[in-house]
């Protein structure tokens, strides 16, 4: 990745795909592949599952660039999302959640990815950001997201698990993520009640 591509916003790398420039692809792979990777790995346990939806996601982003709304949100948040959806969606799939012989050779905190070494400060930046932006959250609020996105458990799920009524766990889901739309799009977090 070249420092030309650092200064070029999100959306104007989207636009380019949508007129068919594959650089414009291959530089938002390079920026975002290496933390959904990680996220994707973290839900999935499965290292090849977890590559066969990546590569699926960015063919879904040069497909289907014009449904990327940017008034709604940001793009790695977009990419985060379908990726925690498509792996969750592998999950309930399968008959058996088997974990990997290979597990114990894959650390969970591995970040296996094919990208330049010059993408390292880039994914490290951002993956900082996020644990930052984390630990603002409400302890409560906090697990409620780790259990969701990381452990890929649905909200009935993490109620059954913390004890906490369903709409308390919706409530502080929706309140994290909101925080954390603060942070990723340049505001600060707010600090909300605890739910």
């Amino acid at each position: 990745m070249t420092a030309y591509t650092h200064r070029v916003s999100d959306s104007a790398l989207v636009e380019r795909m949508m007129a068919g420039d594959e650089s414009a692809l291959s530089d938002l792979y390079d920026r975002y592949s290496g933390m959904l990777f990680a996220m994707l790995v973290r839900v999935l346990r499965d290292p090849q599952a977890a590559e066969e939806i990546l590569q699926d996601l960015f063919l879904q982003l040069w497909r289907g660039a014009a449904r990327f709304d940017a008034n709604r949100g940001s793009l790695p948040a977009w990419l985060m999302v379908i990726g925690r959806n498509r792996a969750l969606s592998r999950l309930r799939t399968r008959e058996h959640r088997e974990v990997p012989e290979d597990i114990e050779a894959f650390p969970a905190n591995a970040v296996p990815s094919p990208v330049n070494i010059e993408d390292d400060a880039e994914r490290s930046l951002l993956m900082e950001k996020l644990r930052t932006a984390m630990a603002t959250l409400p302890a409560e609020q906090r697990e409620a997201v780790e259990l969701a996105y990381f452990e890929g458990m649905t909200q009935t799920e993490i109620a059954a698990r913390t004890g906490s009524p369903l709409g308390t766990v919706k409530s502080r889901v929706r309140t994290a993520m909101q925080s954390l739309k603060q942070v990723f799009d340049g505001g600060t977090a707010h600090q909300p009640g605890r739910f």
